[in-house]
């Protein structure tokens, strides 16, 4: 009867897609997944025979999309197919409708990377059995629905339990990544040392007090950014070696890794920006040395990869190279905003729906001073535009520069028409409003 059932859901799931597609001109990313669950809540139990290989699985406050995408351009690459939730839909409705819109009867998967939101890793493992467990980092984020750090972790280690045979491989540089507990084996990643061609480059995003578990704060030797570097206590503790470590050189237009596992040192350049697109970068690069990937072929799909939904998305808006980099929390904002562009035509949309978030007061915590020398005027835009004005008018720049419009939809067309031939658009969006600039096309 369950294989019945399974089998009318995927055609039930076939229906409900073409319908969405004939009403809204999208595909949607997680309302199929939602009935197929309600029809049939074992479905994702169902899925695995349909898997012949490894399940990935990656997690943590920021870059898990990211991170995700580069780890199944290269198993890709390699010619593993995998299957995974390419638009950033983490929850157990978004894993469920990439499958039941991929599953054919007689089509096996090579393997599956799914990205997962930290609170439902746990309900994903209740289904599904991974092989590897990728975590990026915690940082503060969304407090209304995670809670403090310590209960985010919680909730990882909670999941990390229920799979005995998982292989963990985990940010050394993250002192509450770094203490996740598992039967199976555990990897560390981490950055040795980071070198700017911008000399001027310092980082200000926010950093977090950590407690050791003697009770005293732990203390740091280096300090990438907010809580990430190398950092020890004086009653022993400190961060694990990692198996990878990598010195970091941070351009304005890619970045380069030496990576150094042993005696073995390797080499890649990463068409990307930002240190946090390093660690992104490193963390998947680890993951597939250690699935047994060849070196070239890493090095050959980063060349070639292709940014996902808002992480650092290149596009054209009439006419305008437009660069869409996501912000969500004050950690990650604030190393996007280091690298934005002060002579692009920027516009920021703020919203403030569940998925992002009720809490809008990691604005004041993420460092919007790096604007106050813009150029050109900054759009806002979004339920909380009014907020995100108020902000960068305290963080320095000129009232007459900031202009409020409230919809998304109107913001994108003025920014666009008012952009001069040849100038750059610069997109920073909360992930509800990047959910709205993917439909609008």
């Amino acid at each position: 009867m369950s294989r019945i059932k399974f089998y009318l859901t995927l055609i039930l799931s076939k229906f409900v897609s073409l319908a969405i597609k004939f009403l809204s001109k999208t595909s949607g990313t997680s309302f199929v997944g939602l009935m197929v669950l309600k029809f049939y809540p074992d479905f994702l139990k169902d899925c695995k025979k349909y898997i012949n290989g490894a399940i990935v699985t990656v997690t943590g406050t920021n870059g898990k999309t990211t991170t995700a995408g580069i780890i199944s351009q290269i198993l890709d690459k390699a010619g593993k197919k995998p299957v995974h939730n390419t638009k950033g839909a983490n929850m157990l409705t978004g894993i469920a409708n990439v499958l039941a819109l991929n599953i054919r009867p007689f089509k096996r998967f090579d393997c599956a990377v799914f990205e997962s939101d930290e609170a439902y890793l746990s309900k994903l493992y209740d289904f599904i059995d991974a092989d590897y467990l990728l975590v990026t980092n915690l940082f503060r984020d969304q407090l209304d629905r995670y809670g403090e750090l310590d209960t985010t972790a919680k909730k990882i280690q909670e999941a990390i339990d229920k799979n005995k045979n998982l292989k963990l491989i985990l940010n050394a540089d993250d002192p509450l990544v770094a203490n996740f507990k598992t039967q199976g084996n555990t990897i560390f990643y981490g950055i040795e040392d980071v070198k700017y061609s911008n000399e001027n480059y310092v980082s200000k995003a926010p950093s977090e007090l950590f407690h050791c578990k003697c009770g005293s704060i732990l203390k740091y030797s280096k300090r990438f950014f907010a809580h990430e570097g190398h950092y020890y206590c004086d009653c022993g503790y400190t961060r694990p070696q990692p198996d990878y470590n990598a010195i970091v050189t941070v351009y304005d237009d890619k970045i380069v890794l030496e990576i150094h596992k042993g005696e073995k040192v390797y080499n890649f350049d990463f068409n990307s920006v930002g240190l946090y697109n390093a660690y992104n970068a490193l963390g998947a690069i680890a993951l597939c040395l250690e699935y047994g990937i060849d070196e070239n072929i890493i090095q050959g799909a980063l060349s070639s990869y292709q940014t996902i939904f808002g992480r650092a998305e290149k596009t054209v808006i009439n006419g305008h190279n437009t660069l869409i980099q996501l912000i969500k929390n004050p950690t990650g904002a604030s190393e996007v905003l280091k690298t934005v562009n002060k002579n692009s035509n920027i516009l920021i949309a703020i919203n403030d729906n569940y998925a992002d978030g009720r809490d809008v007061s990691w604005l004041w915590d993420a460092e919007f001073e790096a604007l106050a020398d813009v150029r050109n005027d900054i759009v806002v835009s979004g339920i909380r535009a009014e907020d995100m004005a108020l902000r960068l008018k305290y963080s320095g720049v000129s009232i007459e520069k900031i202009k409020v419009i409230k919809s998304l939809k109107k913001a994108i067309e003025y920014i666009s028409t008012k952009t001069e031939k040849d100038s750059n658009i610069t997109i920073l969006p909360t992930y509800t409003a990047l959910l709205e600039m993917n439909k609008r096309g």
